[in-house]
């Protein structure tokens, strides 16, 4: 199961308020959590971020990755030293793509072949 450590919103309509969960990452936005690690609320002045950040790092330590968001709110809360270094670990870029198979050079086609059928009947017509 891959876990993703994102943002859930909760709230009023055009009142948001996020809730920082642990989730499955083939579940949709708002679908049913793992846990829940904390909340974001934009709204205030300034944003109030408040995370747990032991769950944050158990849950990391158990190769939960956080979005780019969370990561952002986890530096905003002071947890940018082990969480967000173990999380960009964990999120290193893959071996570049193989490149694919070229293209056939060869191909038959049905259509210059009607063509020149049709144009010798026509000229064996006249």
């Amino acid at each position: 199961m891959a876990v993703r450590i994102r943002l859930t919103r909760v709230g009023a309509t055009k009142r948001p308020s996020y809730r920082v969960v642990a989730i499955d990452s083939r579940r949709p936005r708002d679908g049913r959590s793992l846990e829940i690690l904390g909340f974001y609320d934009p709204l205030t002045d300034p944003a109030t971020v408040k995370i747990d950040a032991d769950r944050v790092n158990a849950w990391i330590a158990k190769g939960a990755r956080p979005s780019d968001t969370v990561g952002k709110l986890m530096r905003q809360a002071g947890m940018g030293s082990g969480a967000t270094a173990t999380a960009e670990a964990a999120a290193k870029p893959k071996a570049a793509a193989k490149p694919k198979a070229a293209a056939k050079t060869t191909r038959t086609r049905k259509a210059p072949a009607k063509a020149a059928a049709t144009a010798e009947a026509t000229t064996a017509d006249e």
